[in-house]
């Protein structure tokens, strides 16, 4: 097999992990493919950095900074202006930048990722009140109950096990904080989901290769978006972290969706 095809089949087989141990059954192979995803994942976006921005820009009509400010538009970060706010899979800081720069935040935004790379890429945007910081979004170096609120752009479709995931950031939220997940989504309309799937699985993975020159980035983002579950089932797996009052709205004829759930105040349950 060539170079080409271990990667490609590498990129298939990491988009198509991330389930929890109970879906897939046998213990031995949920690791063993949680591995693969975390391993593809991490050097994927460390390879893709240097044209990660442009290429969202691009990829999205310019249409992804207006679905970043909405989502923390849900994230009620002025009931504690002051706090300690978490961008997980911070990426190149666009959401820790957007926060950071409302009007009235005086908080500190805290910005996980574990692709090195991409903080770096970032950084120019951060500012004073973001503290970039390289950690998986499966084991944050962060006590419980230690953030006012949470946020993860685009992130929690690439984790090696989602319901891991949520429940990790559920243990880092304040009683009563708030976690905001915005992520693809597959479009309710027939015809809206038919050009999509054309323009996912056809045009984005040529024009993501040509411009990163990465061979299989493009081709893994429309199988992660396959295999991610509808916001419906999103929206029961936050619950099942033991967060509560989960809402979503779908943006963009429902090509992206931005979940918004809370955990419990002290003595609520």
């Amino acid at each position: 097999m060539s170079a080409v095809d271990t990667e490609r089949r590498e990129a298939l087989e990491a988009a198509g992990a991330g389930r929890s141990v109970a879906e897939v059954g046998d213990r031995t192979g949920a690791e063993s493919s949680a591995a693969v995803k975390r391993r593809y994942v991490r050097r994927m976006f460390s390879e893709i950095a240097p044209t990660y921005d442009l290429l969202n820009r691009l990829l999205s009509f310019n249409i992804d900074g207006r679905w970043r400010r909405r989502a923390i538009d849900m994230l009620g970060w002025e009931r504690r202006p002051r706090g300690v706010y978490l961008d997980a899979c911070a990426g190149t800081l666009d959401m820790s930048a957007e926060l950071s720069r409302r009007p009235g935040f005086q908080g500190t935004v805290v910005a996980a990722d574990f692709a090195e790379a991409m903080l770096r890429a970032g950084r120019p945007k951060g500012g004073a009140a973001v503290q970039a910081v390289v950690a998986d979004a499966l084991e944050l170096p962060l006590g419980n109950d230690s953030v006012d609120g949470a946020m993860v752009g685009f992130g929690v479709r690439n984790f090696a096990d989602i319901d891991v995931g949520l429940r990790e950031l559920a243990r880092v939220l304040k009683p009563g904080a708030r976690l905001v997940v915005l992520d693809c989504s597959a479009p309710p309309s027939r015809v809206v989901r038919m050009v999509y799937q054309v323009y996912f699985r056809q045009l984005l993975p040529l024009v993501g290769r040509i411009v990163s020159g990465h061979r299989t980035a493009y081709r893994y983002l429309p199988e992660s978006v396959a295999h991610f579950p509808p916001a419906p089932e999103l929206a029961a797996r936050l619950e099942r972290a033991g967060l509560e009052r989960v809402t979503y709205e779908t943006l963009t004829f429902g090509v992206t969706a931005v979940h918004c759930a809370e955990r419990p105040a002290a003595g609520s349950r």
